[in-house]
């Protein structure tokens, strides 16, 4: 960066000669994306675009909690399926359940929520009725 514009020294030229020195010097030689077009440029005029591109790049993700509860529990039934106990269907269950319970209460962002917490003896039991079948 070289120092402030010198006075008297018209804007224009002063600039000018920035950008012919610092080409001179190879500055903008082998820059990324060099050759390339510009991405993204017949989109439609996004304030947030940085913010967009910046998850996108870190594969970050959001949901408001009452989407993300849902998700949460697809995960936990999913699970479920998989418990080789029924400890842990109970502990899966409690902890689902008070996620929903905790979503369902503060909630204030996103869509409502309209997951309710799970039945756990009906729960258990569905768990038990595969196991039930193979024993025979």
């Amino acid at each position: 960066m070289s120092s402030r514009k010198p006075a008297g020294e018209d804007r224009e030229s002063w600039i000018e000669r920035q950008i012919r020195e610092a080409q001179e010097r190879g500055d903008f030689d082998n820059l990324p994306g060099a050759g390339k077009p510009l991405p993204d440029l017949d989109r439609r005029s996004d304030e947030l675009w940085w913010v967009r591109k910046k998850l996108k790049e870190e594969n970050f993700s959001y949901l408001p909690p009452t989407l993300q509860v849902r998700k949460d529990l697809e995960e936990a039934r999913q699970h479920i399926a998989r418990a080789r106990s029924e400890q842990d269907v109970r502990q899966i269950v409690a902890d689902i359940n008070q996620r929903i319970r905790d979503v369902n209460r503060t909630a204030l962002n996103g869509p409502p929520s309209t997951v309710m917490p799970l039945d756990e003896e009906a729960t258990v039991g569905e768990w038990r009725n595969p196991r039930a079948s193979e024993d025979e």
